[in-house]
């Protein structure tokens, strides 16, 4: 693997696309390989739009190598995890590493007779057919210290950074570009208004970023949080990949949710390369957490293993800043960081050792705050962010429809006078303005007011007026 050049405009691509097929696949099946064996394939660019945007294809399955050149990574580092695995577990047999490093058994039985024949491993015994207990040799305690003084992962064996690259590219979300009613069922739930909504969709269907500004409690987190509902809901990703034998952990399970494949989906009869791992299309949320370090590759000294930055992990789904302009790192710096990002749609990563490699900027960004933009950000950057979009509050009718929507999730029954008494007594004699998150938050006090009282879960005058005056008390108008 090469490493990137420091310039943005130098590579406009890392890899060329393709398609492979081998004896025995059917025309639906699109088979992963490394981007070498691509190349040596002769394989075809994948089809651009006349906009320049690819054209989206079968949907990507990542199929099992058929043999060690197609794993795409060197056998050395098959080999490494193999021996800092046999060091942690003592001895295994044949079928159970290859189950831990997640590669077919098939392909490691020359390796394994190869580590064998270098007198890294030894036999303890049978283990079953065409299989053997191993356990290392004295040689082989030897090298695995020293492998495990480097880094101690011995989980799924990586894949290459090139062919998670073109995997992202066959998932991109700007290939989905959904219509107006699948944005519409994406967020039928919420009550929004045909402008809004509008808007939204356009940014999803055009893959761009987007800003959403306006009051507090108009749902901006909500709608930034369900973008990604309205394209396909599946991603495949590596759980880790590698760069020359610098090991990055992609998989996240507190920013992914997997799906696993159920018996009776056409996958299931198929050989899944157990290196991947199907996901929820992420969203990952940052607030005012985030600084600078959030954005690179972090290294864990003792295990030697590095972690993914965030917007790696949000590659194929969303990435939402919240609250922004309340972060602990500066907008001007953190709009710096983003601006190639932005434009090109590929980020530049350092890793520990120096290598600088360039990685794709594959997702939704939103921004969510209730600042003023121009307050915020300057005009270069608000033109990389063609969707600006102000999240006003409810008109009196949206804020009825929501309410009377909401009360029996919360085993209230809608009451047209009971909701009047609100707005006439807790709303207009104040000029409190409506917020689409009052409904939930009022409701919420109702349901715990009545179960305090043990009277049944009732939405009358008392109870609105109870939460009310424990919901708005020091709250400004």
């Amino acid at each position: 693997m090469t490493t990137m050049p420091t310039h943005a405009d130098s590579t406009p691509n890392l890899i060329a696309q393709g398609i492979l097929r081998t004896q025995g696949d059917s025309p639906s099946e699109t088979r992963l390989r490394s981007a070498a064996a691509l190349r040596r394939a002769g394989c075809e660019p994948t089809p651009k739009a006349a906009d320049g945007r690819p054209v989206a294809k079968t949907p990507f399955v990542p199929l099992a190598p058929r043999s060690l050149e197609e794993i795409g990574i060197p056998t050395a580092e098959i080999e490494t995890l193999i021996l800092r695995y046999l060091l942690f577990a003592g001895s295994s047999s044949g079928r159970r590493i290859a189950d831990q490093i997640r590669l077919p058994f098939g392909l490691l039985r020359d390796l394994f007779q190869a580590m064998k024949t270098q007198m890294l491993v030894a036999y303890r015994g049978t283990a079953g057919a065409s299989d053997y207990e191993y356990e290392l040799s004295s040689s082989g305690v030897e090298k695995a210290h020293a492998c495990n003084g480097r880094c101690t992962y011995f989980g799924s064996a990586p894949v290459a950074l090139e062919d998670y690259i073109w995997g992202i590219e066959q998932q991109s979300v700007r290939q989905t570009r959904p219509k107006m009613r699948q944005i519409a069922e994406a967020f039928q739930d919420m009550v929004l208004s045909t402008a809004v909504l509008s808007q939204v969709g356009q940014a999803i269907h055009a893959g761009k970023g987007l800003f959403l500004y306006g009051a507090p409690g108009n749902g901006k987190t909500t709608i930034a949080e369900r973008v990604i509902r309205g394209i396909s809901e599946h991603l495949w990703i590596p759980r880790t990949i590698t760069v020359t034998g610098e090991i990055i952990r992609l998989y996240d399970p507190s920013n992914h949710e997997e799906v696993p494949i159920q018996p009776d989906e056409k996958l299931a009869s198929k050989e899944i390369d157990r290196r991947w791992i199907r996901i929820r299309r992420p969203t990952v949320v940052v607030g005012g957490e985030l600084t600078m370090a959030h954005l690179e590759i972090t290294h864990n000294q003792q295990t030697g293993i590095n972690e993914a930055p965030m917007q790696l992990k949000s590659n194929g789904g969303a990435l939402v800043v919240d609250d922004f302009g309340r972060q602990r790192v500066s907008t001007v710096e953190l709009l710096n960081r983003w601006i190639v990002p932005l434009e090109k749609g590929y980020d530049f990563l350092t890793l520990p050792s120096g290598r600088q490699i360039q990685t794709p900027f594959d997702q939704i960004l939103v921004f969510a705050t209730n600042l003023e933009p121009s307050d915020l950000v300057d005009e270069a950057f608000l033109r990389r962010l063609p969707y600006k979009i102000e999240v006003v509050d409810p008109t009196i009718d949206q804020f009825r429809s929501l309410f009377e929507s909401q009360a029996p999730r919360f085993e209230l029954q809608f009451d047209s006078k009971v909701f009047d008494y609100l707005l006439e007594h807790h709303y207009r004699p104040f000029n409190r303005p409506l917020r689409y998150c009052h409904v939930r938050d009022l409701l919420t006090q109702v349901k715990n007011y009545c179960e305090f009282l043990e009277c049944g879960y009732l939405l009358n005058v008392e109870t609105i007026d109870v939460a009310a005056r424990n919901y708005f008390a020091g709250l400004a108008c």
